[in-house]
């Protein structure tokens, strides 16, 4: 008897898991791969070109890899000509996120997005990898 009990809470916990996991797949689908930059601590801007081809986004959001690094500002560049500066002013960590970034106007088609951060906050010699993705 003890034996059925223990897989009815496996199956139980399992089909939990399953679920959460799901919700958290079906959250991350929304979100776009739109590029991503390796940063050092040499330069203190970048640049990710966005092609028109991938359409017109709500928000964006950054993704950091490997180092930490301290974001200052960003600016996002639309195809109508039109430019929308975020103030960011904050440490991503290494496996961490910016906040949602919401994306004012009409036509939020993206050319490319700026952004400026701390060299020295990468580390001497050290790279990050900074990845942007856009959510329809």
């Amino acid at each position: 008897m003890k034996m059925s009990q223990h897989k009815v809470w496996g199956a139980i916990l399992l089909v939990t898991l399953l679920l959460a996991g799901g919700v958290e797949v079906a959250s991350a689908a929304n979100w776009v791969f739109l590029g991503e930059r390796v940063v050092a601590d040499r330069v203190d801007h970048d640049v990710i070109a966005v092609t028109g081809a991938r359409g017109s986004f709500s928000a964006l959001k950054l993704v950091v890899r490997r180092r930490p690094v301290h974001f200052l500002d960003m600016k996002v560049h639309f195809a109508n000509g039109s430019v929308q500066d975020v103030s960011l002013r904050t440490v991503i960590p290494a496996g961490g996120e910016s906040r949602v970034i919401d994306l004012s106007g009409e036509d939020r088609t993206i050319t490319r997005v700026e952004f400026w951060y701390e060299a020295n906050s990468i580390g001497v010699g050290k790279t990050a990898l900074v990845r942007l993705f856009g959510r329809r």
